[in-house]
Order: C-alpha cells, then sequence, then structure tokens
C-alpha cells in the first residue's frame, strides 16, 4: 500500500466517523451541508491522529475538506510546504 493509499483509507475512515457513514470520494460534504464547519475541524483532528500529521490552519477552507478526493489534494500540498 502506498502512502497516497493510506492516506485515501484514513481520510475516509475519518469522514465516515463523522458523518456516520461511508461516503464516496467525490461526494460533497461540506458544500452539501453534510458537515458544518465545526465538524471539519474534527474531521481535521482524526486525519491528524490516523495519520500521524500535522495539518495547520493557515490558508485552509471548509472547502479544501469538501470531499475524499480533495482532502487528499489538501494534505499532499500541505504536505509539499513542509
Amino acid at each position: 500500500m502506498t502512502d497516497q493509499q493510506a492516506a485515501g483509507n484514513a481520510i475516509r475512515e475519518a469522514v465516515a466517523e463523522i458523518v456516520g457513514r461511508k461516503v464516496k470520494d467525490n461526494e460533497a460534504i461540506v458544500s452539501s451541508g453534510l458537515i458544518d464547519s465545526l465538524a471539519v475541524l474534527k474531521l481535521i483532528s482524526k486525519i491528524e491522529q490516523k495519520l500521524g500529521v500535522r495539518i495547520p490552519p493557515n490558508n485552509l477552507q471548509p472547502d479544501d475538506f469538501d470531499t475524499v478526493e480533495i482532502t487528499l489534494e489538501t494534505l499532499e500540498r500541505v504536505a509539499a510546504k513542509a
């Protein structure tokens, strides 16, 4: 399993824990109202715990976590800056 696959799995698990069900990788969770801004913070915390990473809040918006795919892109972008 690659790092990207592991990250994708961790994101899927974290989203499922917050939403209460599995979601498709391209299913909108923020813009659809499935989760709110407080839940986005919980999602970030869960992802950090699962992956052992720190996601700095600088320049991040709730839309950066709108889908599993976008969240994975956001993590890659944040990691590239680290």
